[in-house]
């Protein structure tokens, strides 16, 4: 595992006169390799924050949600996971293949708590796990280097309501995305997703897909 701290870091951490302090967390908290309690706060969760590095150097982060249990601690350092149907864009997994580290950013916001995770990432569409994800396109399997709890204290309090009617399952036909029946689009859906607008009710504008989006219906 390399050094957290870089000298960016350290310099900070003087000018404030937490370096000691720093430096004792770091021993306290960052660990190699995933622990049975992370094990099984990991494995509990239904979503997490996923950050990759673009070829232009710009972080991207995505949410990734399913059902509880879609992210898998295969070891105590490879985490395995679903790439599911997006918006064909592949911007996380896509990064991937071209810069290999990741971060991934675990919360419960009702205890609240939050682990977080880094590691180097590689994508399999032939992943022997492809089979466990229902619906999934590619595994997505990562190495840890350092595992981490965070300071809940900053952490609103929020409940869970329900699962997204989207989240794959196995027994359950899983509906189209309402942006697929965007009318500029449809000349561009692959052949698999030809006839999902009729299906959902017809075409809709991009201005129409907008107002889905800001009641929660996207």
């Amino acid at each position: 595992m390399s050094e957290i701290y870089g000298s960016q870091h350290l310099a900070l951490q003087q000018s404030f006169d937490t370096a000691s302090m720093a430096g004792r967390v770091k021993d306290i908290i960052v660990q190699p390799e995933i622990s049975a309690e992370h094990r099984g706060f990991i494995e509990s969760r239904d979503m997490f924050f996923l950050t990759t590095v673009d070829h232009r150097g710009y972080p991207t982060c995505s949410y990734k949600g399913g059902l509880p249990g879609f992210v898998r601690v295969v070891d105590g350092k490879t985490i395995a996971f679903p790439s599911y149907d997006g918006n064909g864009m592949f911007l996380s997994t896509g990064n991937i293949t071209a810069n290999s580290k990741v971060g991934m950013l675990f919360i419960d916001f009702e205890i609240p708590h939050r682990i977080r995770v880094h590691g180097e990432a590689n994508i399999d569409r032939n992943d022997p796990l492809l089979q466990a994800f229902h619906e999934a396109e590619m595994v997505v399997r990562v190495k840890v280097t350092e595992v981490f709890i965070n300071c809940p204290r900053y952490i609103h309090s929020y409940r869970r309501v329900a699962t997204s009617k989207y989240a794959p399952q196995a027994g359950c036909e899983t509906p189209g995305p309402q942006w697929k029946r965007i009318d500029a689009l449809q000349d561009t859906l692959p052949a698999r997703d030809r006839g999902i607008a009729e299906k959902l009710g017809g075409t809709i504008t991009p201005e129409e897909y907008g107002v889905m989006v800001m009641r929660g219906e996207g």
